[in-house]
Order: structure tokens, then C-alpha cells, then sequence
């Protein structure tokens, strides 16, 4: 047992009950418990560093593998950041079984304890009013609102993995920081199968993945701009394409908006408030002006447009617009993190007797998509954060809508919070990978600002009464890039047929078939797919089936005299399975079929 929850709040095991209690215990096979587990590794490794560094530690929380403490170092003092001589000092601290021990503490009180480190004051400035909680483990003392496992000797296992800089509140205006990171274990068999898995995850790297397949690279000329080779341009369009298909049986209509507007519309919408240092501004004559980071106040505009009625809801109106949001350069990563991207994005304007099942068909739509992926997923409740947008009468009515549509939903759901955006509710989801790991990638959020700061308003169906929408924004996909990068991590780069760069590679078994390929690969080519031919003629037959097999060609098409002459190919796929000579036109039949029901296992039931 690591700690508990008493009354719906955590606390430590060694913290005295003080009435009436529903009491759960937390171990590490629960995510509370390891986030409790990690969080107390996070101190330890505090300590190790303010022992070894001096410094000026900031901020250690727990994250979802693992955990981080951030510190403020004198440059010089950064370039010696020492991994392995810091886990020895880690190791040092959780061989003493030092315990965790929980002080109330007033703002006087920390303020005169802290007073040596800026970055602690200004914490506890903004955030403790009146007074809070401290722990002392060895020779740390740290601000914290626990819980914590009971010593330091509970933590038997530890690797820091990764150093590397980050600024303070993310700021790249603001002071340096050195972070490390590690992660933990209560058991040494847990660490090697986490070892196993980062070795798992490294070969399956989209960064790698792309680069291996040449789907796509970046270049310093616009960092976190991807440069989409064709292959991995064949795959954006193809999921695209998907999503598109689905809107039009869905009643979505696709529309095209401006990728600029001066501040003023953002101004209105909220969005400068809250989100304008994540913006790209730039003067425009005696205007400024921004990249959109997000299309909804655009589809405000055309809502807005002309006069509506009732018999237009729901409008629903879908945009692939690209988007542009100002990600520090420290954050950027491969395709996950991106400057420049596109979404499968979509706003939902509709009356509220329609609400709850505009949001029971958004959930059906991602639950579709996502059973082609293969994928499962998690639900969860995120509501109303601290900086908010609103009237709170407004956001419990939004809340209660969106929990009435996944109580209806025939899926467990999550309640996250506090982690809602700043205009509205939402349902994020979350999707399982096939190792295992989570996603967030689509998102449904209720929205009844946008409409009130827009003053948007439909004619209604009793005697012309005007009315206000409600605003639904959803994506399934999300991130087109980010969704990509999910996905070819999932298939290892073993991508399903319908969705693969590599559908077809035609080879001869000599010089005599090599016209007799091309036209095939011709043909294969004209129906849509994407073909290639192998026709090095200083490349063995062997070998050119071992190299398709390796790039992860779907289907090898051999092609010889007797193929020639009947006008076949001979079928194998890259798993080495040989399903013989079919006829050019059976061929292009069951290719089609493949491809147009997006089966998952295309090559075994060829």
C-alpha cells in the first residue's frame, strides 16, 4: 500500500483519521498509486539535486511515466549535469528509508522558509492564500500537498533517463531551466519490462518510422513544419480522404475559411486573452493580425453571415483549414508537437432539444473510425478550469449536457476535473495503441460562449422568436499529423492496405517480363494505388522478394513468361504467405475491395 483516499481525498498512510471515514488503499497497480509512487521519486531526485547541484529547485511533478524535477542552475553548473553520478545520489537517499513528513505551514511561515528561492515565493504567493502543507524527507524540505509513501526505501528501484532544458512557466522570455527525468519502481522485474518497452518504442519512433519509409522530414528552415514526402502525402490524403467519406454519410458539410484574421476576431472571441502567446502576430498595415491556431471563430463569422432558421439545424460545417499555433522550440517533437498542422475539424451549431443527440453522434462517429484503426479508448468528464470564460450557471448547464450523453453512452467514463478549455466543458478521449500506451487525440466540447460573445441567433420555430445556437466543437482524428505519428507507431510501420504507401511492388523474374511489369504496374497504378517495380537487373529475384518483404510491400506481384502469356501475376505478400496466379482482372477487383472496405488483414484473406 503506498497511500489512501479518505473520503474521496488522498492522504498518507501515517496521516491520523479524523472522523467518519470511506477509506480506499493505493497501490502502484492503480494510476493514483503511481502517481503518488513517482511524485515521492520526484523528491527524492529533488533532493539528489539541490545535495549535488546547489542550485534552485522549482518544479518535480509526477507525469504519466515517470516523473521530472526542474532546477535553476548556473550556466556552468548545467554543462556538468551528471546522470549516472545523480542516480548514485538518488540510490544513496533510498537506501537511508528516509521518511516523509507532513508540516502545516501559514504564507508567513513559507515565505520566510523559501525565502532563499525566487521561484518557491512566487509559488506560493499566487497559490497559498492562507496556509498549506510542506514535506520534510532528509534534507529536503519541499512545498507539496502530498501524499507521499511512507520512506524513501518503499522507492526499490530508479533510472533517470533524460536531461535536457526547459523555462520557467514554459517561457522562453523567462529563466533556463535543467530538467531531469526518471522513472521508478517497487520491484527491479518493473524496470526491466519498462526497459523493454522504451527499446520497443525506439524501433517503432514515427521520427524513425518516417525517415526509414521517407515519409516525411523536417528541416531547420521551419522548425515544427513537417515536409511531407509523397509516400507520407498518401497517407495524410488517404486519412483525410476517410473522414471525409464519413461526413457525407454524417450530414457534414466541408467549407474553406481565411488562415489569418486581424486580432479584433480574436479579441471577440476570447482567444487573445487566453491563448495569444501560442499565436503567430504580425503587423498588417495599421492592423495586426495572427495565423489562426483554431477555426471556430471563422465558422462564427460564417454562422453569422446571413440571417438563419431553425430549419437549417444542426449546421454542421467541417474544415481541413491548417492551423498554425507558436509552440516553443524546446517542445517540439517529430510530428506530436507541431508548429504547422491540419485537423479533421468541425463545429456543430444546433438548437438544445438538439444537443444531446449531436453529441450522441459524435461519440458513434469516433467510435466508428476508431474500430478501423483498431484502436480502444477511454472517456472522460472534463470540466470547468480556474481561468474560465462565463457565467458558472452557464458552464453547470453545459457540464450536465455532455455528462446526460455519456451516462446514454455504452462506455465507462472518467471525471477529469478542472481540465476543461476556457470556454466550455468537453469529452476528451483517449485511444490505446497496440502497446498499450494512450493517445489524446479527438475531442467533443460544448460550447455556449462563442455563440453569446458572437451574438449569433436563429430564427425559431415559435412566431419568429429569435433564438441562440449552441456550439459543438469535435474532432475524431485530431491532429492529422499527430494522428499519423499514432498510428505508424501502432502498425510499427506495418501499414493496413487501405491506408499503406506501399501497396504493390511487381517483380520480374527477368529481363524477358520487365515490359510485361510495367504494364502491369500501369494498370495498378491507374486504378489508384500505389505501385512500384522492381527492375534492377543487378539485383537477384531472391533478393528483390527479401527487400519488398522488408519495406513492408502488402502485396508482391511476380511476373514472368507464363504470367506474361496468360496475362497474370503471382500473389505473395510481405509475411511470406504465396497466394498464387490470378488473372489481371481478378486482381484488380479484390485491390479494389481491399481498399475500399479497409479490412485489416488484407494480405491473409487475399
Amino acid at each position: 500500500m503506498l497511500a489512501a483516499r479518505v473520503n474521496g481525498a488522498l492522504w498518507d498512510l501515517d496521516r491520523p483519521l479524523e472522523d467518519d471515514t470511506e477509506l480506499h488503499f493505493l497501490t502502484f497497480d492503480s494510476q493514483e498509486g503511481r502517481d503518488v509512487f513517482w511524485h515521492s521519486s520526484a523528491h527524492v531526485l529533488g533532493a539528489a539535486l539541490e545535495q549535488t547541484y546547489g542550485g534552485l529547485l522549482c518544479h518535480g511533478p509526477s507525469i504519466e511515466q515517470g516523473f521530472f524535477y526542474d532546477m535553476h542552475l548556473a550556466s556552468s553548473a548545467a554543462l556538468g549535469i551528471n546522470l549516472p553520478h545523480l542516480e548514485a545520489a538518488c540510490k544513496e537517499i533510498i537506501s537511508q528509508r528516509l521518511p516523509f513528513q507532513r508540516v502545516e505551514a501559514t504564507q508567513e511561515e513559507l515565505l520566510e522558509l523559501f525565502k532563499y528561492n525566487k521561484f518557491k515565493t512566487q509559488i506560493i504567493e499566487e497559490k497559498v492564500a492562507t496556509a498549506t502543507s510542506v514535506y520534510r524527507c532528509g534534507s529536503l524540505v519541499d512545498l507539496c500537498r502530498g501524499p507521499h509513501v511512507r520512506h524513501t526505501g518503499q522507492i526499490k528501484v530508479v533510472k533517470l533517463h533524460k536531461h535536457s532544458t526547459s523555462y520557467w512557466r514554459g517561457d522562453a522570455t523567462r529563466e533556463t531551466l535543467q530538467r531531469v527525468h526518471g522513472v521508478s519502481f517497487p520491484d527491479s522485474k518493473q524496470l526491466q519490462e519498462w526497459e523493454k518497452a522504451q527499446d520497443e518504442a525506439a524501433n517503432r519512433d514515427h521520427r524513425k518510422i518516417g525517415r526509414d519509409q521517407e515519409l516525411f522530414f523536417f528541416h531547420e528552415m521551419s522548425p515544427g513544419s513537417c515536409f511531407f514526402l509523397p509516400r507520407g502525402a498518401h497517407v495524410y490524403n488517404v486519412l483525410i480522404d476517410f473522414i471525409k467519406e464519413e461526413y457525407r454519410k454524417r450530414g457534414f458539410t466541408e467549407v474553406i475559411t481565411p488562415n489569418m484574421y486581424s486580432n479584433r476576431l480574436w479579441q471577440q472571441s476570447g482567444h487573445w486573452e487566453h491563448y495569444g502567446k501560442n499565436m503567430f502576430s504580425f503587423p498588417v498595415e495599421k492592423d495586426t493580425f495572427s495565423l489562426k491556431p483554431m477555426n471556430c471563430p471563422g465558422h462564427c463569422l460564417m454562422f453569422d453571415h446571413r440571417p438563419r432558421s431553425w430549419r437549417e439545424l444542426p449546421l454542421r460545417l467541417a474544415d481541413f483549414g491548417v492551423l498554425h499555433r507558436n509552440e516553443l522550440s524546446g517542445a517540439l517533437s517529430g510530428l506530436t508537437r507541431v508548429r504547422r498542422f491540419q485537423q479533421d475539424d468541425a463545429h456543430i451549431f444546433c438548437s438544445m432539444d438538439q444537443l444531446e443527440a449531436e453529441i450522441s453522434g459524435c461519440l458513434d462517429f469516433l467510435r466508428a473510425v476508431y474500430s478501423v484503426f483498431g484502436f480502444t479508448f477511454k472517456l472522460f468528464l472534463s470540466t470547468r478550469p480556474e481561468q474560465h470564460m462565463g457565467e458558472l450557471d452557464v458552464w453547470q448547464r453545459a457540464e450536465q449536457e455532455l455528462e446526460k450523453s455519456l451516462k446514454s453512452f455504452d462506455l465507462p467514463w472518467e471525471l477529469n476535473p478542472g481540465d476543461g478549455a476556457f470556454y466550455g466543458p468537453k469529452i476528451d478521449i483517449q485511444i490505446k495503441d497496440a502497446m498499450g500506451r494512450y493517445h489524446q487525440c479527438a475531442t467533443i466540447q460544448l460550447d455556449f460562449q462563442l455563440p453569446i460573445r458572437f451574438n449569433l441567433s436563429y430564427v425559431g420555430k415559435e412566431a419568429g422568436r429569435t433564438e441562440r445556437p449552441v456550439m459543438i466543437h469535435r474532432a475524431v482524428l485530431g491532429s492529422v499529423e499527430r494522428m499519423l505519428a499514432v498510428l505508424a507507431e501502432s502498425y510499427a510501420g506495418k501499414w493496413p492496405f487501405w491506408l499503406s504507401p506501399f501497396q504493390a511492388m511487381v517483380v520480374p523474374t527477368g529481363a524477358s517480363a520487365e515490359d510485361y511489369a510495367q504494364e502491369v504496374c500501369r494498370m495498378i497504378h491507374a486504378g489508384g494505388f500505389m505501385v512500384d517495380v522492381d527492375a534492377d537487373q543487378g539485383t537477384t529475384f531472391n533478393k528483390k522478394i527479401r527487400q519488398a518483404q522488408r519495406a513492408q510491400y502488402n502485396f508482391i506481384l511476380v511476373v514472368g513468361e507464363k504470367e506474361r502469356n496468360n496475362n497474370t501475376v503471382n500473389v505473395r505478400t510481405r509475411d511470406g504467405n504465396q497466394h498464387g496466379e490470378r488473372s489481371l482482372q481478378d486482381l484488380m477487383r479484390r485491390l479494389t475491395e481491399l481498399r475500399d472496405t479497409r479490412v485489416k488483414n488484407a494480405e491473409e484473406i487475399f
